[in-house]
């Protein structure tokens, strides 16, 4: 089948033939007839298999009758994040170009004026992020009572981001008698809560069972050691190694890893970029398009690149952190063998990551076998150790005291006898009388417990003995009590 048998349109045709395509991938030939129908559609696609254009053509055929208004968007296209919502405007730009229409991008990053100005003049197709969303509607600015089409992409990265609740509440903003896109990757049962409660009798489009790895992915993983930097020198060497490597994208789970990462790298004379959520928006737009024209072929990302981002030739996916969902498995490999191409993914697997591969492998239906070459792991014990190791050994106070003073050039103090302060002698000559209550009775000098009796039973008596509580009036032997405990507590 070809596109010209979808019912689009004559111009939206010669935009589709002058970009290349000539055939529509399974999802794209499902799902745009429903989409002209004006139907609900809920898609159920792997990553890499052409989602997007499967909402955008049939758009652009939509939106060539009618007229935008000011502040009031005629369509509504909800990103998880900022890099996903520019990819989509991309494709409007590239679709798009033989038609007058207005496209806006209402993301974080850029300021209130600029996408002010854009809403005022009336927008056909408003791209967004849920948070920047909700910021303009509650100043007023915007309002979504004339949207006709609302398309909800990546719902499952919406899930993992939180968005749920802005979707549901987006979801009232919006007429009751829209035209709902959904599309996803993975089905949770939250996100089939959404789907029950937000379409309306909507046509299912599921071109591969949910949760599945794409057949061009060639999948493999790597014993690794426990400490990061067994793990940075394994990968340094995985790189090296690698076969038919043009690009790379290397995904850690922290933002914290991938700055480390990173510095790893340049430091061993890799070309690298970094991306991850805690960059401002043009640094993060910079390092993906080194990345895309192939200035930097390596880019270390956490999982704000693993969702959706359209890179056809990237070469190989390296899970320097094997991820703690297994959906997140699925959407990371999924950056590579995209479009039909062949792509090889690579995880590096510590001891304790065998649950985690365990799920993932329970999730795709197959096992991630080893991947080929010696790739011995060092052992523990002839690894330096961590910092914060080296104070698990327990060590008395006097210890800990001297070796300070040693740090500080004092000679530690020489044991002798010790000089008996006035407070303690008191209480020595009091008597040896211990304290029999048992700890939980003891009351700390600071303290704001009432004074009052109460019954406590006695191990080995049958009635309870009554034990009385220490009073202002009497003051209290804290000499069993260390100094620490001792100390003033701050309010």
């Amino acid at each position: 089948m070809s596109f010209s048998q979808l019912g689009l349109s004559e111009k939206v045709l010669a935009a589709v033939a002058a970009t290349g395509y000539t055939q529509p991938t399974p999802i794209q030939e499902q799902a745009i007839p429903h989409v002209l129908a004006r139907r609900d559609v809920l898609g159920i696609a792997q990553t890499g298999t052409g989602k997007t254009a499967a909402f955008v053509l049939p758009m652009l055929t939509i939106l060539e009758k009618g007229r935008a208004r000011a502040r009031m968007p005629r369509t509504l296209i909800l990103e998880p994040t900022r890099e996903l919502a520019a990819q989509v405007k991309e494709n409007f730009d590239r679709y798009g170009a033989g038609q007058k229409l207005n496209v806006a991008l209402l993301i974080g990053g850029v300021s209130f004026g600029d996408q002010d100005s854009k809403l005022t003049r009336g927008v056909d197709v408003l791209i967004a992020t849920p948070g920047r969303l909700l910021d303009h509607t509650e100043r007023g600015g915007l309002l979504l009572n004339g949207v006709e089409l609302l398309v909800i992409d990546e719902a499952d990265r919406m899930l993992d981001m939180g968005f749920i609740p802005d979707i549901e509440r987006i979801c009232k903003l919006v007429p009751f008698t829209r035209q709902t896109l959904f599309f996803t990757a993975t089905m949770p049962p939250e996100i089939r809560r959404i789907t029950e409660a937000f379409l309306h009798n909507p046509q299912k489009v599921e071109v591969s069972r949910p949760a599945t790895a794409a057949v061009t992915v060639t999948q493999s993983q790597v014993p690794a050691g426990r400490e990061p930097h067994e793990k940075r020198d394994l990968l340094r060497r995985l790189l090296r190694d690698a076969k038919d490597l043009k690009n790379a994208i290397i995904f850690c789970n922290r933002k914290r890893e991938v700055a480390t990462l990173h510095k790893s790298l340049q430091k061993h004379g890799f070309a690298v970029a970094a991306l991850h959520g805690d960059m401002d928006q043009p640094a993060r737009m910079a390092a993906l398009e080194q990345f895309r024209k192939g200035e930097l072929p390596l880019l270390v990302a956490s999982d704000v690149a693993a969702r959706g981002l359209d890179i056809p030739e990237v070469s190989h996916v390296f899970n320097f952190d094997v991820p703690h969902h297994p959906d997140d498995y699925v959407h990371r490999i999924g950056r590579t063998g995209r479009a039909g191409r062949a792509g090889a993914a690579i995880s590096l697997v510590t001891p304790p990551d065998q649950k985690s591969i365990a799920a993932i492998e329970k999730l795709i239906g197959q096992s991630i076998p080893r991947a080929e070459g010696n790739y011995e792991i060092h052992a523990d014990a002839s690894s330096p150790p961590s910092e914060g190791e080296h104070a698990r050994e327990p060590r008395s106070r006097e210890r800990q005291r001297g070796g300070r003073k040693a740090q500080r050039g004092h000679e530690p103090r020489k044991e002798g006898p010790r000089k008996e302060g006035p407070r303690r002698e008191a209480s020595r000559k009091e008597g040896s009388r211990k304290d029999t209550r048992p700890a939980s009775d003891t009351r700390i000098a600071g303290s704001h417990q009432t004074a009052r009796e109460s019954t406590v039973p006695s191990i080995g008596r049958a009635e309870p003995r009554r034990v009385k509580r220490e009073t202002d009036s009497e003051p209290a032997d804290h000499s069993h009590l260390p100094a620490f405990l001792l100390r003033p507590v701050r309010a």
